[in-house]
């Protein structure tokens, strides 16, 4: 079977010029790869910090000791990854600034309501793992992008220490997958059939 290849064409244009439907940049936009990578820093940064004051709510609302235990050893590391961040803005020769991450913010909102939304015990402890891996796994898709943005830039010291922060973010998931599979969501499951 023969595929064609299609041709690209242009966005059309409104009656002023405008392509329709591509987004305006801002004025202070990102036009190069650094600017994007720095700006990408400020953004996690501001998550890590917000995720400091977050984790130690869904730690008291948490019952099973081996969630809370998980959630106290990923506090202990998400402090580190501010610092750690700050490391980075350094080795790029730039101070540490956070700028608001709406995506954790949401995420952040929607831990929240997981706990507005279910009674305390087995159940709230599955939406607390349900709302954190969904926070890891923004973590790891960023600390991700950055590193590699990071490598193709040539900070060659950045990108070992978003390599670090990445590596942690996916342990904490697995440790996570590990507490929802052996306990917590069997647990939870029960609790459908009383």
């Amino acid at each position: 079977m023969e595929t064609k290849n299609k041709k690209q064409t242009a966005p059309s244009k409104d009656a002023k010029g405008a392509a329709k439907g591509v987004t305006k940049a801002k004025s202070n936009a990102a036009s190069g790869l650094t600017e994007l990578f720095e700006d990408g820093l400020k953004d996690i940064y501001w998550a890590e910090k917000a995720l400091t004051k977050a984790l130690p709510l869904m730690s008291k609302n948490a019952t099973s000791a081996e969630l809370i235990d998980a959630i106290n050893s990923h506090l202990t590391e998400t402090e580190e990854h501010v610092s750690r961040l700050e490391q980075v803005f350094k080795s790029i020769g730039k101070k540490a600034t956070a700028k608001k991450c709406d995506a954790m913010e949401g995420l952040i909102e929607e831990g929240k309501g997981i706990l507005e939304e279910t009674e305390l015990g087995v159940v709230r402890d599955a939406g607390i793992i349900a709302a954190s891996q969904k926070i890891e796994h923004y973590e790891i898709a960023t600390y991700g992008t950055l590193r590699q943005f990071a490598e193709t830039l040539g900070f060659t010291e950045a990108a070992s220490l978003l390599e670090l922060t990445l590596d942690e973010e996916k342990g904490a998931d697995k440790k996570l997958t590990e507490v929802a599979v052996n306990a917590i969501n069997v647990e939870a499951a029960e609790e459908d059939e009383n």
